[in-house]
């Protein structure tokens, strides 16, 4: 008996001490969780906002990397610091100095890199290589080249490489003030000299022979360009490393371009986006120490880039399925009423007479459009949600009083088209039906009244009686 207590005491003490460390855990959890989001401590204040800073500025400059369609640019570029990096290092030792001093680190991985643009630019000026195969060449050369350093680096005696590893994968908990300063001051004129010349960066970017052609320096903005990202590149290093650079230089841009097609409200939203992903990668890095914020960073915005690629409201997924949904919907609808509209022509009596709205059987529609019976069955169904046709007798169709005028009317286009073609694009009368049934359902109403400036003198307007009080007036003139 006393042991059944002793084991009830026991758990009941088990379970208390259990709670008491999960509200423990639960008010240490949300106490870390303010202090991130309030920036309270200094070294996640310095790397949210060097990151933040970092991913807006990236953002800016990588909307006109990503219309240049040189997006591989900023990877060969990332790559190309890394001998930079080394060499600079290897000075830095052989002169007594500390080999890890990141001014020293980044001019080395300045002018490596920016050594690796003129290449680009060179390869693709005076040869007929391409883009892409000149910056694939230097992304692998120079990279191979930094790697090879990086194993003299290991066998020298009198220097330790530790620490060099961070500017290939990113190391943003080693950032000081110093630091912090240089990410602003470098971030800060990359964004203004974007914002400043985004005119010249657009014409260069849509039509360089035009641009060139009206007297515009082009070779002159490309390096400009690229310097500009050469600079964001080297300055990001220490936060996503260049191995992850060029996804924060692409992926904002990239995601932007599902959501607007005007240039101006897409570097706003490039930069939002840079800006969102760098300050809460870094924030939830900070608030689970074991992750990095490079990584988190880029997935960050990957995750942005995925839901913008599906529900972007200019070039989402979704969107443009809808609208292919809707215009397979359209192109059925009117197959349907001008298929029903031509079997109800052929059928009258009187050639010059009206058209009378009368039911026509399933069988002339199949023969009429080589439909399956059940791609007719949908039409109907979609035909009668929308009201144009109305109930008949079995295996029969007749057309509703809106249906009849709106199969004249397309029919009425189909024919319009069909004349402009016969006339002005010289094809046969007996191949025009299909270029033509090809065409009408996108013809705005802009497009139809050209039309009928051109050929609609032909085809006379749907017969529509004179009016009675037209008549009544005129005989009491009369």
């Amino acid at each position: 008996m006393k042991l059944r207590w002793c084991l009830m005491f026991g758990l009941l003490g088990c379970v208390a001490c259990a709670n008491a460390a999960t509200e423990t855990s639960d008010s240490t959890f949300f106490d870390d969780l303010w202090e991130v989001l309030l920036l309270k401590r200094y070294n996640t204040r310095l790397v949210v906002l060097s990151t933040t800073l970092l991913g807006i500025t990236s953002g800016l400059i990588g909307t006109f990397l990503l219309l240049r369609k040189r997006s591989l640019m900023g990877d060969a570029l990332s790559h190309a610091t890394l001998p930079g990096i080394a060499i600079a290092f290897i000075i830095a030792v052989k002169l007594g100095g500390e080999g890890r001093s990141l001014p020293g680190l980044l001019t080395g991985a300045t002018v490596t890199g920016f050594l690796g643009v003129l290449m680009v630019l060179a390869i693709r000026n005076t040869t007929r290589i391409k883009d892409d195969t000149a910056m694939g060449i230097v992304l692998s050369v120079f990279f191979g080249i930094g790697v090879a350093f990086l194993g003299i680096i290991q066998n020298m005696p009198e220097a330790s490489s530790a620490g060099l590893e961070g500017f290939i994968y990113g190391k943003t908990a080693s950032m000081v003030w110093k630091d912090f300063v240089l990410i602003a001051c470098v971030t800060g004129v990359v964004g203004l000299a974007s914002v400043i010349l985004t005119k010249e960066f657009a014409i260069l970017c849509f039509d360089e022979g035009f641009a060139s052609a009206q007297g515009w320096p082009t070779g002159f903005l490309d390096v400009l360009m690229l310097a500009l990202v050469a600079a964001v590149t080297v300055i990001g290093l220490q936060a996503v490393g260049l191995i992850l650079i060029i996804a924060f230089l692409t992926t904002p841009a990239t995601a932007a371009r599902f959501w607007t097609h005007d240039l101006h409200k897409m570097l706003l939203l490039s930069g939002i986006i840079g800006g969102v992903s760098g300050w809460l990668g870094a924030s939830v890095s900070a608030l689970f120490p074991g992750l990095p914020a490079g990584a988190l960073i880029v997935l960050v915005a990957a995750t942005i880039f995925l839901f913008s690629m599906i529900f972007g409201s200019a070039r989402g997924v979704l969107l443009r399925y809808l609208n292919k949904v809707k215009l397979q919907r359209k192109v059925g609808r009117q197959h349907l009423l001008r298929a029903v509209y031509e079997i109800l022509e052929g059928n009258r009596q009187d050639l010059t007479g009206p058209i009378e709205n009368l039911p026509v059987k399933f069988d002339e529609l199949l023969a009429h459009r080589s439909w399956s019976l059940r791609t007719l069955n949908g039409l109907l169904r979609t035909a009668a949600w929308e009201d144009h046709v109305e109930a008949s007798p079995q295996n029969t169709v007749r057309l509703s009083e809106s249906g009849f005028g709106e199969a004249a009317r397309v029919t009425r286009n189909h024919r319009l088209w069909e004349l402009f073609l016969i006339r002005h694009a010289d094809i046969a009368p007996s191949h025009v039906d299909r270029d033509a049934d090809m065409v009408e359902h996108v013809l705005g109403a802009e497009m139809v009244r050209q039309l009928e400036s051109e050929v609609g003198s032909s085809l006379p307007i749907l017969n529509v009686p004179t009016s009675p009080h037209t008549i009544e007036a005129t005989e009491g003139q009369s």
